[in-house]
């Protein structure tokens, strides 16, 4: 029998050098971003926020630089903010207008970046169904046309009908006194206030059968009280916004609502006659307003510095369904700081394939 051959012995083993971590390109680079100053945006802010934080950025809470857009885009310019992620197109584009005291102008610093999403932000005027079904009410000129249907939505007595419009300095209360300048509807004023307090009064007022139109934009939770269909519609118009800025604000040419953004493509929205009756003449709902582009705008010269930052913007794109069942969560009660937070963080956890997606086209561009 053949003898065994010892063993040799075993080497041991290197020890693994532990493996430097990557370093991010946003380590030490502070960002300062900013949120709008209505409820429907804060849900977006957030993710934006986090998502860059992935990305080794240090990014402000956006709640601390909360902005109305004739705030927002002139801090952007001069570099007070760096970003946000609340801009409505082509409405918001008159901010880009004023001139800064160097001579440039606002719009000459700033940049739209991406998609948060193309078309979503549908806009329009919302009429009490049962009100408008007794009154064969479509449009919105006959509340100014009509005597009688004037005499509905005239709550003073001053033969003025009236409608809740926007909240001041929101972009959409300079268009509609715009709408209400170009089409000559001297029976018509819109109310400006506050709008959660305009929206509770109209849902009030729907709810017990009483004339309401108010103006109401998704993706937002308020579509899911005020339920085109269900009860109250969308209004028509006869006549749409041209470019002719009929008030001479500054900016006004961008109040145009006939065509798709950056096209010469009239509006044609596909909205059912259940929905807004005018469309049961006619081979679209006209509502008269332009489904904005909502995206994100940024200080030019901070893109330029922050390529990982700036390929981050322009990847990603949120679902407006999504955005739309967030807000129902953050009107339902979960609107602290903290809870929109949470909700940020779950909805990219839920979808980190694609958010992974975005990080590492990130990573590429720095």
């Amino acid at each position: 029998m053949a003898e065994e051959e010892p063993m040799a012995e075993e080497e041991p083993m290197a020890e693994e050098e532990p493996m430097e971590e990557m370093a991010m390109p946003g380590e030490g680079v502070s960002v300062n971003m900013a949120r709008a100053d209505w409820q429907s945006g804060y849900f977006q802010a957030q993710v934006y926020k986090q998502m860059l934080e992935e990305l080794g950025y240090d990014v402000s809470e956006p709640s601390e630089t909360e902005l109305g857009p004739s705030l927002a885009y002139l801090a952007m310019a001069q570099g007070d903010v760096d970003f946000w992620a609340n801009s409505w197109y082509p409405g918001h584009n008159s901010w880009w207008a004023p001139e800064l005291p160097d001579g440039s102008v606002v719009g000459d610093h700033l940049e739209k970046v991406g998609a948060v999403f193309r078309g979503g932000g549908l806009q329009g005027l919302l009429i009490t169904k049962s009100v408008a079904d007794e009154y064969g009410i479509t449009h919105l000129d006959q509340l100014n046309d009509d005597p009688e249907i004037r005499a509905v939505f005239d709550t003073d007595g001053d033969g003025i009908a009236e409608f809740y419009g926007c909240q001041e300095s929101w972009t959409c209360d300079d268009m509609m006194q715009s709408m209400i300048a170009f089409n000559g509807w001297e029976n018509l004023v819109q109310t400006i206030a506050g709008y959660d307090a305009m929206f509770a009064e109209a849902v009030a007022k729907v709810e017990a059968g009483e004339p309401a139109v108010i103006y109401t934009w998704t993706p937002t939770a308020y579509i899911t009280q005020l339920r085109p269909g269900d009860n109250v519609y969308w209004l028509a118009v006869e006549n749409v916004l041209d470019d002719s800025n009929p008030l001479g604000l500054e900016g006004g040419e961008e109040f145009d609502q006939r065509y798709w953004a950056g096209t010469t493509d009239p509006v044609e929205l596909d909205i059912p006659a259940e929905q807004c009756p005018a469309r049961a003449n006619a081979d679209f709902c006209q509502i008269g307003w332009v489904p904005a582009d909502i995206q994100v705008t940024a200080n030019s010269a901070w893109l330029a510095a922050n390529p990982a930052a700036a390929e981050l913007l322009r990847s990603a794109k949120l679902s407006v369904v999504d955005v739309s069942l967030m807000n129902v969560e953050i009107q339902g009660g979960r609107d602290t700081e903290a809870e929109i937070a949470e909700l940020a963080g779950q909805w990219i956890a839920d979808n980190r394939a694609t958010v992974d997606e975005w990080i590492a086209a990130a990573l590429a561009a720095a």
